[in-house]
């Protein structure tokens, strides 16, 4: 009954969503094992990485007992979000709103995290009943258009992707973002030399840096 509450609690708590998207199933599982030993709750398995719902379900299974939430990304469609979820996935993000992904995942009581770009699509994505806003492509907006669009907007959870640093964290959760999605500073952090302690590493790094931002 509480899934889905304690879920976004997950989000909530760390401010950041682990996107991973890489070249190989391997890679993907080793380097989810590593972020998570970093403190890493919130994991994005993205439909581009090979086999990527049997990642989801390698790691959904792994983590059934853990405080951990297995997610698929890049969900265009319900069809794909019905396949997420019975791999285990109990969290849906997409680039773009789709509203047969939001329903589907409602009707499954999976966390969503929808993308939009401008006001507009702001708007739409929350009356589309997503729980989270993704401002995506966040590196070509910046901070200050947060400050901007929350001033009308302020009941909208906007997690940015795209840009986001341990240096510059702290402007974002300051414009009032509630949390942030994370890519490569993280998961290609072992690919020089495939030391995922490195992995494990910038997990903590970034955490360390939002929990600062947030004592601000």
């Amino acid at each position: 009954m509480w899934k889905k509450f304690n879920n976004l609690k997950k989000i909530a708590d760390t401010g950041i969503v682990l996107i991973i998207r890489l070249d190989s199933e391997q890679e993907a599982l080793a380097v989810a094992e590593a972020a998570v030993k970093g403190g890493i709750k919130a994991l994005e398995i993205t439909m581009s990485v090979p086999n990527a719902l049997r990642v989801i379900q390698t790691l959904a299974e792994k983590y059934r007992d853990e405080d951990v939430l297995v997610g698929a990304g890049t969900i265009l469609d319900a069809e794909t979000a019905r396949a997420a979820i019975l791999a285990g996935a109990e969290l849906l993000v997409s680039p773009q709103l789709n509203p047969e992904m939001i329903k589907m995942a409602n009707r499954y009581q999976a966390v969503t995290i929808s993308g939009a770009f401008t006001p507009t699509e702001v708007l739409e994505t929350l009356e589309a009943g997503a729980d989270i806003v993704k401002l995506f492509p966040a590196e070509v907006l910046g901070p200050q258009y947060v400050k901007s669009v929350t001033a009308p907007l302020s009941q909208a959870p906007i997690a940015p992707t795209g840009g986001v640093t341990p240096q510059n964290v702290h402007e974002w959760l300051q414009a009032g973002c509630i949390g942030v999605g994370v890519g490569s500073y993280i998961t290609k952090a072992a690919q020089k030399d495939g030391d995922y302690s490195k992995v494990t590493a910038a997990a903590k790094e970034f955490l360390e840096a939002v929990a600062a931002a947030r004592s601000l």
